[in-house]
């Protein structure tokens, strides 16, 4: 499949955007983009060095007056526009997605590019909704009201896994709420970055309110982060990488917004629907082959039930058919590399020093030996201080562990550092409820994994950071909010003037 989509005629000019036009890059170190599936390079090009970076910030801080300054209205309209042209732009999107990632064609047609062109829909609405208090007579004296502004230039950073949702998410509340922008992708995957900027410029979005910069994280990363004339970070990637990206954002006292990651628990107490939690088991791990931040990673599962788990999730998950990203039959795709591949299978190797690799545990030879291919994987009988258990692998990697009171089960859910997803199995309303309010994360879903929606917050607890993408709670993050009081009295001399100088 290429459906005409040729990626070396489209980014002849360089994999840079800056103030409406592709530029290559300064740097002088060239990075190959490559198909994940075959090996293959997709794209060679020029990375972004400081000067790449210090043009977009200065292209984002030229067109910031003249956005801010435009009217809900006129930027919502602008936003519509925007959700047109990625609609009408779907195709190109999906196979450029999958190119890059490896993705089976059917999940960017059905879940990343769809999900991406209903948040420009979203925020388009959410333009015209700066929500605040009243304006009253809180003192009787006085009428206070507040103020939502847009607060300058955004610097922000997205990871490999989800590069267009991922895009989306950091520039459409950002730019919605008045705010122009700087993007730096993963260098693995900046096609659909690129596209997503050339597309709003297509849709009328003013050249240089949408920018990307294509470079490494030392280089090119650090700087967006540090620069002083970036007034707030938002990033999403590791918790190890976050916590450099607060250290430089602290230091310049910049607003800061962390996605970081996760290691989501699946809680399945003994009155569940056993083939329910079987299936959204196996679809939670595996969904863009375990690649997720939110993906179902530890399996708790009450002792009455926990055999026959273990028993259909390996059996449902030696149905999952490998196969070419662009193949309709294919369900899960190759890892975003070899490197993370081998990562992901030294993990595994470990763990069966100290725990049962139930099905899978390795790379498929055959047609698919050339790509980062990796079977899906169940592992029992870890440890709950075992790696598996407490590290994020960042692949089809499913562990399963029983518990026996609900205390434990929601104890042994909350048993680590991370925070942001789970997900809790039963048919007890109480049991439900208990787990969503007692279970430590962002979300908290019951008799279902995964499910993300424009008009919910999605964000985390602990080390998986502080901060929402989505909803109107993100683009809260993207505003200042002003407090703004008027006098009523046309009185010369105030009462409270007396604290400071004369008597009553």
């Amino acid at each position: 499949m290429s459906n005409g989509f040729q990626v070396q005629d489209r980014f002849a000019e360089g994999a840079q955007y800056i103030g409406g036009k592709l530029l290559p890059g300064t740097s002088g170190r060239h990075h190959d983009i490559v198909n994940p599936a075959t090996g293959e390079s997709v794209l060679r090009y020029e990375l972004a060095g400081t000067e790449d970076v210090d043009a977009a910030v200065g292209a984002a801080r030229a067109a910031f007056p003249g956005w801010s300054g435009a009217t809900p209205g006129e930027r919502s309209d602008a936003l519509h526009r925007f959700a047109a042209v990625l609609a009408e732009q779907a195709d190109d999107f999906a196979y450029a997605e999958s190119l890059q990632c490896g993705k089976p064609i059917k999940l960017s047609t059905e879940f990343d590019v769809p999900g991406t062109v209903d948040n420009a829909a979203f925020f388009a609405g959410a333009a015209r909704h700066l929500e605040g208090k009243a304006a009253a007579e809180y003192d009787g004296d006085h009428t206070s009201c507040v103020r939502r502004e847009a607060i300058g230039v955004v610097g922000s950073i997205a990871p490999w896994n989800y590069p267009l949702q991922m895009a989306a998410w950091k520039i459409l509340p950002a730019v919605a709420a008045g705010n122009t922008i700087v993007l730096k992708p993963a260098e693995l995957t900046p096609l659909t970055s690129l596209m997503f900027a050339q597309a709003a410029t297509e849709a009328g979005i003013p050249d240089g309110v949408i920018n990307i910069v294509t470079g490494a994280g030392k280089e090119a990363g650090e700087h967006l982060v540090g620069h002083p004339d970036v007034v707030m970070t938002s990033f999403t990637g590791s918790t190890a990488v976050g916590k450099r990206v607060a250290e430089i954002a602290t230091a310049t006292v910049k607003r800061l917004h962390l996605e970081l990651g996760g290691k989501a628990p699946f809680v399945v107490f003994d009155d569940a629907d056993l083939e329910a939690a079987v299936h959204g088991a196996v679809a939670g791990s595996l969904i863009n082959t375990g690649q997720d931040c939110t993906a179902a990673t530890r399996a708790y599962v009450q002792r009455p039930l926990y055999d026959a788990f273990v028993r259909d999730v390996a059996a449902l998950m030696e149905t999952v058919r490998l196969g070419e990203p662009f193949a309709a039959t294919t369900d899960l795709g190759p890892l975003i590399s070899h490197a993370q591949r081998d990562r992901v299978a030294a993990f595994v190797e470990r763990a069966r020093g100290y725990a049962r690799v139930v099905t899978g545990g390795e790379a498929p030879g055959g047609d698919l030996a050339d790509g980062a291919y990796y079977r899906p994987t169940l592992i029992a009988d870890a440890a709950q201080d075992s790696e598996v258990v407490q590290s994020e692998i960042f692949g089809p990697v499913l562990v399963v562990l029983p518990f026996d009171t609900d205390d434990e089960g929601i104890a042994l859910a909350n048993d680590t550092p991370y925070g942001l997803a789970a997900s809790a199995w039963t048919r007890d309303l109480y049991r439900a409820n208990r787990a969503t309010r007692e279970i430590q994360a962002g979300c908290v879903w019951v008799n279902d994994h995964i499910p993300i929606l424009s008009e919910m917050p999605h964000g985390g607890y602990k080390a998986s950071g502080f901060g929402k993408d989505m909803s109107a709670y993100s683009f809260e993050e993207y505003t200042q909010v002003k407090h703004v009081m008027y006098d009523n009295t046309a009185v010369a001399r105030k009462d409270w003037h007396r604290t400071i100088f004369g008597d009553r």
